[in-house]
């Protein structure tokens, strides 16, 4: 079931500036989607257009086949937002805010105390509960905001860098929680970030973008497909057959490219059936840096031509 659908997006600011140019792509259920880019990329525009903070310039956008424009109220009860820099009541504690913000929902005192409370015991921030909200961390807030934007089960979350200002292992914490949204309740995820390393690591799919434009859309292996015709592989061996065209990096080490990873028992095949002796094989395959920076090296060749 597709939950956010995309159609030609765009929106030009006053003064001509475009932040996000025919933008069009669709989540499903239970997708951890990846939005990466730089800073000023259009991420942070896209959410607020599907969250109906926004109106678009042209094209269209639906959560759940609801148009944020016409519907914003029915959008905010499906989706929960969480930004790089959490907003709440200082003069509140933790429990106190969830208290709040779930009336704001329309949840009954009592449904909200309990649902924060499990909240908060989920991001192990139980302790805290009673303290102010201006005695957190930074890490501290952000998992309150977090704690905030499930408190009414919402179908789709946004986040923006969730782990921004936490410790590993509260990231940790976190990053599991995500997965467990995804996998065990069917949320669909929407992860806008530019740090691309934490991304490959929890997210299922990908779109990259930047200066308004998308460039490329897929899980991991679909983007390698994409932008490399190529992968490494490097085999430390006594030796390599000259007739298999390995290129030698140091002693016992020999490097060539290969177009599947099909190719890989064959290649060992001939050098052991050549009487040598194999004692590491490693396949370096790209990451979702080297696809991206593969991607933005590329625009800029066609913008120069």
């Amino acid at each position: 079931m597709q939950t956010v659908t995309i159609q030609k997006l765009s929106k030009t600011y006053p003064g001509g500036k475009d932040a996000l140019k025919q933008l069009s792509l669709s989540l499903n259920e239970g997708e951890v989607f990846g939005f990466l880019g730089p800073n000023g990329a259009g991420k942070t525009t896209t959410v607020k257009l599907l969250t109906g903070v926004l109106t678009a310039s042209s094209g269209s956008c639906e959560i759940m086949g609801i148009n944020p424009n016409t519907q914003p109220e029915k959008v905010h009860l499906l989706s929960g937002i969480v930004t790089e820099h959490a907003q709440m009541y200082d003069n509140l504690t933790g429990i106190e805010n969830l208290i709040f913000y779930a009336a704001v929902f329309g949840m009954k005192p009592e449904e909200g105390k309990q649902r924060g409370e499990l909240l908060l015991k989920e991001l192990e921030m139980t302790d805290a509960k009673d303290r102010k909200l201006a005695t957190y961390s930074t890490g501290m807030r952000q998992r309150l905001s977090l704690a905030r934007a499930l408190l009414h089960r919402p179908k789709v979350l946004f986040l923006d860098e969730p782990t921004s200002g936490l410790d590993p292992e509260s990231a940790q914490n976190v990053n599991q929680m995500i997965h467990n949204l995804a996998c065990k309740e069917g949320i669909t995820v929407f992860l806008c970030t530019h740090q691309l390393r934490y991304a490959q690591e929890i997210c299922t799919r990908y779109g990259l973008i930047e200066q308004g434009s998308l460039l490329a859309l897929g899980t991991l292996q679909e983007l390698r497909k994409q932008v490399f015709t190529s992968q490494s592989l490097r085999i430390c061996a006594s030796a390599i057959p000259a007739s298999l065209h390995f290129q030698k990096r140091k002693t016992n080490e020999f490097e060539t490219k290969i177009h599947d990873k099909k190719e890989i028992p064959v290649l060992v095949r001939k050098i052991v059936e050549a009487g040598e002796d194999i004692y590491s094989v490693n396949l370096t395959e790209p990451s979702l840096e080297d696809i991206y920076f593969a991607l933005t090296a590329s625009r800029k060749e066609d913008q120069t031509i």
